[in-house]
């Protein structure tokens, strides 16, 4: 009825009362909130009751320094090492990684949103179409045995869809190398050009050492570890800092008695843009942490 009509309506017959939609509510549930969930919050995968925990960790900033690359590289298990392009040790400690049987990816350094400097190697928004290839493949080049690669900083060039959209085209085509998105941005969008390049790509989940302190770096692999049991599988990000390396030495050996697998970065990789089992993990994307490099 008009706000401006005075007639009192005649009622209407009355109707049969509707049948509840409960058959419809789950069909909805069970086909299509993966996809809205996936696409408006990102849950991450569930804990699948027959398969271990998984987690990856990835050691970031590998290639400047020897002594310190050297000690990272010695830690146990299936840790994961991202050197950044043309630093003076990359090629010798990515060949030592590559013998002892760790995976090795390209930390490929993308312009930030805050002016950092980034180093020899980067890329940048006002880039033509050729120096982006030019630089992506001189850089892959300067890493020998690179399976990966994740962004060093990038909060500005990750929320780019053509600059990512040109990242995918040249990692799919040129080795076939899997990505994962360090999350410097919550805006970033490198994930869903992957995705859309049929690219196998995973995400950080957690940063492990955004506070150099022997606790807060065991409390932040204990959220790794938390996750890893929530939504079945987890990744972490690190760096080859002194306190760091000392507390996964000492804590990575008790992982097997946890329960947990620690295994390579390309493991917890997929072109699927969710997992089958993505109701038991209420997981959100992580949020970008206050003092990480961005």
């Amino acid at each position: 009825m008009s706000e401006r009509s005075s007639a009192v309506p005649t009622p209407e017959p009355r109707r049969a009362a509707r049948p509840r939609a409960t058959g419809l509510l789950s069909l909805v549930a069970r086909y299509l909130a993966p996809a809205v969930l996936t696409l408006m919050f990102g849950f991450s995968a569930s804990a699948d009751p027959g398969k271990p925990p998984r987690i990856a960790i990835i050691i970031d900033d590998m290639g400047n320094l020897l002594a310190d690359g050297k000690r990272a590289i010695q830690l146990p298990g299936a840790v994961t090492f991202a050197f950044l392009p043309h630093t003076p040790f990359a090629p010798r400690l990515a060949k030592w990684a590559h013998a002892m049987d760790k995976e090795v990816m390209l930390h490929l350094p993308m312009q930030s949103k805050v002016g950092s400097r980034l180093g020899p190697g980067a890329l940048t928004l006002h880039m033509t179409e050729q120096e982006f290839r030019e630089t992506l493949e001189a850089g892959l080049d300067s890493v020998p045995h690179v399976m990966g690669v994740n962004n060093h900083m990038g909060s500005l060039l990750t929320q780019h869809p053509g600059a990512m959209n040109w990242l995918m085209r040249i990692l799919k085509g040129y080795r076939q190398l899997y990505f994962v998105d360090s999350r410097t941005s919550l805006r970033t969008v490198a994930q869903r050009l992957a995705r859309e390049h049929g690219l196998a790509h995973g995400r950080r989940d957690v940063f492990l050492d955004n506070i150099r302190t022997p606790e807060a770096i065991r409390a932040q692999l204990r959220l790794l570890v938390d996750k890893a049991r929530s939504c079945g599988a987890a990744i972490g990000i690190g760096h080859p800092y002194p306190q760091t390396i000392e507390v996964l030495q000492e804590e990575l050996p008790r992982l097997r008695q946890q329960g947990i697998r620690l295994v390579p970065a390309s493991e917890l990789t997929s072109t699927e843009p969710w997992r089958e089992t993505w109701y038991a993990c209420l997981s959100p994307l992580p949020k970008v942490a206050r003092n990480s490099k961005q």
